[in-house]
């Protein structure tokens, strides 16, 4: 029984640590998201730059996992080039060393009467505040939740030093049990040192954190259950653990996607490779840094001691190895590249989205941008689609069955993107976003359903040009103009909502907008005044016409949604009411 409350009290206390790290760092995501998205799309165009955004990104949110993760997401969409990637893998190593600096501090003196006083403060800001100040008080409660977690574990943990001079004997004799185990992996050279590095392998696994494993690792060292070369081998093996989250998170997305998870992943295993390598001098210097800290960083019995060499040994270890490789980033590159080759892909499978999760940190702030990009992907879609339409249209006398097919494909492309979308925004709106995002979900998910509607348009238009085709209706030159100049209006009208979508509304954009449906509903009920004076005037086309009439119809409808996209972004920005749908026009 007692070893059942030992293990609950462990879990328990890791269990407050970690959900002190997602309430801090999600209430980070909703303070600074836009300003983080805003720093990694833009600070990360060379390799340096790139590692002090990780860095600084990673010592903020204190979760390396949810920072590669990001990585991951932002490669996916499109954000950040493979080589940016890497650098910013590279500054998350080195800024994740952080925890482990705060972690010795708990053997240095209690965080408990500190942590207690930043819930406090941080609890009338969570309930009274609202956005900015509602999410920072958030921080402050995680903030005060990860230090108390930590503070836990230090209490849960058996002091084995203690309990060896203690004048409770059945103590001694515990304390000398737990020291014979570990001394039965310890003391063997290498063969330790790998038992070890595949424990930390092992523990970052299971708990899914390598802040967690960490916290885990130099409280076991603090209080005398391991020496300090076996906790800087589990070290080693805790970033070797950590890579499997973004590996997983990069399953079915984007080849570079794949390709920025292996790069963490070879990264971390060629630094664990040369640190093994030189591993007994590299931790002989740690510890002899670690003896000239100043007196103010020991605790009284100099317990704290280990913590701090840990984390001296993880900090200088990333240091070094950032140094070491950060000129091979490039070879880096070309070897992931070889190894995750480029796969072909039909248009349905190219344009698929996945929802990219942070395990135990939610990133529901984060992934809006690979939605917007997505969203993007699919006004493409149907510019392509209209383009190609066109194309079938103005050559009758060409087999362009082939290009028929694309455009069923691209349509059934558009359809899954759409699903893909909303089910993304959906689960993103799941989590606690902010105000402004969770806006900006409402109204994607409106210019989304809008661009699916606008694609469905224009297959209908491809369906009615091959029934023209297979009847043999041929249309009149003047009908044949009228068409062309229609679909000029229309492909400005799309070329319009693209440029919105890419770089966002503005009020001339909506004006412009506005002006072009005005000026294609006109030409709507003109061209099919026209057509039904051409029926009049000869019976015999009257189905030809009515096929013009069709065509007519499906414009409007088309422009009817693209100014429903430019309204819904307009308004976006705005934080107004989108004006309702403009309905179908009857001819």
């Amino acid at each position: 029984m007692d070893t059942l409350a030992f293990i609950l009290k462990i879990l328990g206390s890791l269990g407050v640590f970690l959900y002190g790290m997602k309430v801090m760092s999600e209430g980070i995501q909703r303070t600074a998201g836009d300003g983080m998205r805003r720093v990694m799309a833009t600070m990360t165009h060379n390799r340096f730059t790139g590692i002090l955004t990780g860095l600084a990104i990673t010592s903020i949110i204190q979760s390396s996992s949810a920072t590669t993760v990001m990585v991951v997401s932002f490669v996916n969409a499109g954000l950040l080039t493979l080589i940016e990637s890497i650098g910013v893998i590279m500054g998350a190593n080195l800024g994740t060393t952080l925890t482990a600096w705060i972690i010795a501090l708990v053997g240095k003196f209690s965080l408990s009467d500190v942590a207690i006083p930043i819930i406090g403060i941080g609890l009338p800001l969570f309930f009274v505040g609202r956005n900015r100040w509602k999410s920072f008080g958030e921080v402050l409660i995680g903030f005060g939740l990860l230090f108390y977690g930590l503070y836990l574990l230090k209490e849960s943990v058996p002091d084995v030093k203690g309990m060896l001079t203690s004048a409770d004997a059945a103590a001694q004799a515990q304390a000398q049990q737990i020291q014979q185990f570990i001394s039965a992996f310890s003391g063997k050279g290498y063969v330790s040192i790998f038992v070890f590095l595949i424990l930390g392998i092992l523990l970052t696994l299971i708990v899914q954190s390598s802040s967690a494993a960490m916290a885990i690792t130099v409280t076991l060292a603090i209080q005398g259950w391991i020496g300090f070369e076996e906790s800087a081998a589990i070290v080693l093996g805790e970033n070797i653990g950590t890579t499997v989250t973004a590996w997983l998170a990069s399953i079915g997305t984007s080849v570079n996607a794949k390709r920025a998870a292996r790069a963490h992943f070879f990264f971390n295993v060629i630094g664990v490779c040369w640190m093994l390598a030189a591993f007994y001098p590299f931790t002989q210097a740690v510890q002899w840094l670690g003896e000239h800290l100043p007196e103010s960083f020991r605790g009284k019995d100099h317990s704290a001691a280990i913590g701090f060499h840990l984390a001296i040994f993880h900090s200088l270890f990333n240091f070094t190895n950032i140094l070491v490789l950060v000129p091979f980033v490039n070879q880096l590159a070309a070897l992931v590249t070889r190894l995750v080759k480029e796969t072909g892909s039909t248009p349905a499978t190219s344009h698929r989205l996945r929802f990219i999760s942070g395990g135990m940190v939610d990133l529901g702030e984060l992934n809006i941008p690979e939605a917007e990009n997505s969203t993007r992907d699919l006004a493409g879609i149907t510019r392509e689609m209209f383009l190609g339409y066109l194309e079938i249209f103005k050559n009758p006398d060409l087999d362009l069955s082939e290009e028929v097919k694309r455009l069923k494909a691209l349509e059934d492309a558009a359809d899954v993107l759409t699903h893909d979308i909303t089910e993304y925004l959906v689960r993103t709106s799941a989590a606690e976003i902010s105000q402004d995002n969770a806006r900006s979900v409402t109204r994607m998910l409106r210019i989304v359903s809008e661009l699916e509607e606008i694609s469905d348009a224009i297959y209908r238009l491809l369906q009615i040009t091959q029934r023209k085709y297979t009847k043999g209706r041929a249309f009149g030159d003047e009908a044949n103009a009228n068409v062309i100049a229609f679909a000029d209006k229309i492909l400005e009208l799309i070329d319009l909502y693209s440029d919105v979508l890419a770089t966002g509304a503005t009020e001339a954009k909506l004006r412009q907008a506005e002006a072009i449906e005005q000026t294609t509903d006109k030409l709507r009920k003109q061209y099919n005044k026209r057509a039904v004076k051409r029926m009049t005037e000869t019976p015999d086309a009257v189905k030809t016409e009515m096929i013009t009439i069709d065509m007519n119809n499906q414009f409007e409808l088309i422009t009817n949604y693209g100014l429903n996209v430019v309204q819904s972004a307009y308004y976006l920005l705005k934080h107004d009411e989108v004006p309702e749908p403009r309905a179908a026009t009857g001819s």
